[in-house]
């Protein structure tokens, strides 16, 4: 087996933690079993922050969103991934408990996101207003998502992710290309090497594999894309697994405020769920293609992105009949 790897630098600090709320989600189908066997269950302990209680509802009561905002069988999670005090991975994890439908949205951690006081280059990113409070974080990606409410965080990092996958038994890929990598003046140093072609990757090869950024023909495109496949490949063998013995793994390697009542929630409402029962997106935006490399949120983008989510119709263009 290769040597594990941290990451150092940030430049190839992987989008990983978004199969955080997806393993989460599906693992908290067998919480309810814990629950019974053991009389009760200790998620996460202690807390110094709960969204639910610290961020204030940003949507104004004019907004087209507002009515649809307050939606409580809707459940919004900030997925976050923190490295040196930078929040270098941002995804937004939407449940519809009606729908039985996930909805996980990414937000590069480049986006410009402007903060008073706040001139340098690098601190306005929306990857530096974290400061060690995810609550930092969830006002700026409320903000940008046109007032999305989020009611709970789950933080995970790379070392939670390897022993997550190991405890549910790899996770299947077809690899299209060798994924060859190295960078000796990490610390430690970084190697990737996974053959292509139909395997199982371990927490080890698994982590390696979500590291990897080079090689593919989209770009960056391309790399998300296989992020989401390995997303989705993860769920699917979370519910064939034997749930209960994961979860015991899961909520000792998650940092989140989620409640044990929200997670029994959860369990019951993502029964029957299947991996089409999740849809992906990026956030809609505009890339500048220099440093310091911004990305500017498209509202009209970002505008469409919650219709769909939210399945809210557009508003009439002015001069013309609504549809009926």
């Amino acid at each position: 087996m290769m040597k594990k790897g941290k990451e150092s630098k940030g430049k190839s600090f992987a989008v990983y933690f978004g199969i955080s709320f997806v393993i989460f989600l599906a693992a908290s189908m067998g919480i309810g079993t814990l629950v019974h066997k053991t009389g009760e269950i200790q998620l996460f302990g202690e807390t110094e922050e709960n969204l639910m209680d610290d961020l204030e509802f940003l949507v104004d009561a004019d907004s087209e969103f507002y009515e649809a905002f307050q939606d409580k069988n809707r459940i919004n999670i900030l997925l976050l991934g923190v490295n040196d005090g930078l929040t270098d991975t941002i995804m937004v994890g939407s449940f519809d408990t009606d729908a039985r439908h996930l909805d996980l949205i990414s937000v590069p951690r480049d986006t410009y996101y402007h903060r008073d006081g706040y001139e340098g280059a690098a601190e306005r990113k929306i990857n530096a207003a974290y400061r060690g409070h995810a609550i930092n974080t969830a006002r700026a990606v409320s903000e940008i998502l046109l007032g999305m409410p989020l009611h709970y965080y789950v933080i995970v990092d790379y070392e939670g992710i390897e022993k997550i996958v190991d405890s549910m038994g790899g996770v299947p890929m077809y690899i299209e290309f060798p994924m060859k990598y190295s960078d000796p003046t990490d610390k430690p140093p970084l190697y990737i090497n996974i053959p292509a072609g139909e395997q199982v990757l371990d927490g080890e090869h698994a982590v390696q594999f979500l590291r990897y950024r080079k090689g593919y023909s989209e770009g960056d495109i391309g790399r998300v894309k296989a992020q989401q496949e390995f997303m989705k490949s993860a769920f699917r063998q979370m519910l064939g697994f034997e749930l209960p013995k994961v979860a015991k793994t899961i909520f000792k390697n998650v940092e989140s405020d989620i409640t044990l009542d929200m997670t029994l929630k959860m369990a019951a409402k993502a029964a029957g769920m299947d991996a089409d029962s999740m849809e992906t997106y990026l956030m809609p935006a505009t890339y500048e293609n220099e440093a310091p490399w911004y990305v500017y949120p498209d509202n009209a983008g970002i505008e469409e992105m919650i219709r769909t989510i939210y399945s809210i119709e557009a508003p009439a263009e002015e001069g013309t009949d609504a549809k009926e």
